[in-house]
């Protein structure tokens, strides 16, 4: 069983009070010239998704508590969540350290530009 903390509400519970939403910090390639998106673009944001093995950073949506969205660090050997927090925010700067692969590549440059919380 997985337990699941949501950072909006504090409700805490097993997965079946949570909706796992896939992968987190996706973003929708028709958001801002929605003329210009080529084919490649849109095949990747709707089936490409990472699948490592390790840490995870995925979306989820707190069913029996708020109703929100929020993002997990979650590791998907031991499928402990290692830490939650809001949609709008990067994850806590130990865990972007601690990613491996091609998540990484996607947080060396707010790693870098000192973005994510410390805790």
């Amino acid at each position: 069983m997985l337990i699941v903390h949501c950072p909006v509400c504090g409700a805490e519970g097993d997965e079946t009070d949570f909706h796992y939403g896939g992968e987190a910090h996706i973003r929708r390639p028709a958001t801002h010239d929605p003329a210009h998106v080529s084919d490649a673009e849109q095949r990747d944001y709707l089936f490409m998704r990472r699948n490592p093995k390790g840490l995870h950073f995925e979306r989820w949506r707190c069913d029996r508590g708020c109703g929100k969205w929020f993002h997990a660090v979650r590791d998907t050997v031991t499928m402990d969540f290692k830490a939650t927090y809001g949609i709008a925010e990067l994850p806590p700067r130990q865990w972007m350290e601690a990613a491996t692969g091609e998540w990484a590549s996607f947080f060396k440059d707010k790693l870098e530009s000192g973005k994510g919380k410390s805790s």
